[in-house]
């Protein structure tokens, strides 16, 4: 196995990410990272162009990372809502296409947000339409030569998918290769009873991981099982990335989305830096 390599989400100086954006791959270079993810919150403001000056001077590996709002829903009721995640999910992948993306990473089988005691027929139906959705956006990707990797999110945030077993079932499910697995340590941390044993269900399907703090702040500063976490990388063989995403308060919508109420570290600067050698120094 290659060295499993160190990458920062621009999530964690700001968002939405725009052409205003495009120099943080030239900070994450700067930093001694080796990969860089691009959030999709708005695909009108990304700068392909832009992207593609940055990266052919800074030629980290890039990823992009999908944003599911209330109006990006594969589970809700109106199919009109579910046509919108789909036409969402078509415009990021054509994106990824033109600059060579081949992993869109997060949560797309719901809308971010949504946590309520369900009956288990209508838990099903929500099941059933991500699938659905899911193996539609599978195919999708597969003509853009993309993998989607689907995010398991804690408790607070989802009702559908929060662990790997979980995760692996609805993989299990689409059937496709252009479908994987998406393991955040954040949500690990709150909703598995083994992180070592999550990272081995995922096994082959996992395709990009969110080296994240117990407290979304610095990685190496909380309480994640880090170690269990890079022997299971090791053991499965894992050839990815390791990506930090955390937030900073200064950006308002997402702060609210991710419950951030104060700064998670000196500065966004000092998270990404100290995180980056942690990890470096964890995984090689």
């Amino acid at each position: 196995m290659g060295t499993i390599g160190v990458g920062v989400n621009a999530w964690v100086w700001t968002s939405p990410f725009d052409a205003n954006a495009v120099q943080l791959v030239n900070k994450a270079a700067g930093m001694g990272f080796d990969a860089f993810t691009m959030p999709v919150e708005q695909p009108g403001l990304i700068d392909i162009d832009g992207m593609r000056a940055v990266l052919a001077e800074h030629p980290l590996r890039l990823y992009v990372s999908g944003a599911f709002g209330p109006e990006r829903d594969l589970t809700h009721q109106d199919e009109r809502v579910r046509r919108n995640c789909l036409d969402y999910i078509g415009e990021v992948l054509a994106i990824c296409e033109k600059l060579g993306v081949t992993v869109l990473a997060g949560p797309a089988y719901s809308a971010t947000g949504k946590r309520r005691q369900l009956a288990p027929q209508q838990r099903q139906r929500e099941w059933d339409l991500a699938v659905s959705g899911l193996t539609q956006a599978g195919k999708m990707a597969a003509d853009h030569g993309v993998t989607l990797a689907l995010e398991p999110l804690n408790r607070f945030e989802t009702d559908l998918v929060n662990t790997a077993q979980q995760v692996k079932a609805m993989v299990g499910e689409i059937g496709l290769s252009s479908v994987g697995i998406h393991l955040d340590t954040f949500h690990m941390h709150i909703e598995e009873k083994d992180v070592y044993a999550a990272v081995m269900l995922a096994g082959d399907d996992l395709v990009y991981v969110d080296a994240s703090e117990s407290d979304r702040g610095t990685p190496g500063a909380g309480q994640v099982h880090w170690e269990a976490l890079a022997r299971g990388l090791r053991d499965i063989g894992y050839s990815g990335d390791c990506i930090i995403e955390s937030f900073t308060p200064a950006c308002e919508e997402i702060a609210d989305a991710a419950a951030i109420w104060r700064p998670l570290a000196s500065s966004q600067d000092a998270l990404a830096q100290d995180g980056c050698r942690f990890l470096q120094d964890l995984l090689r």
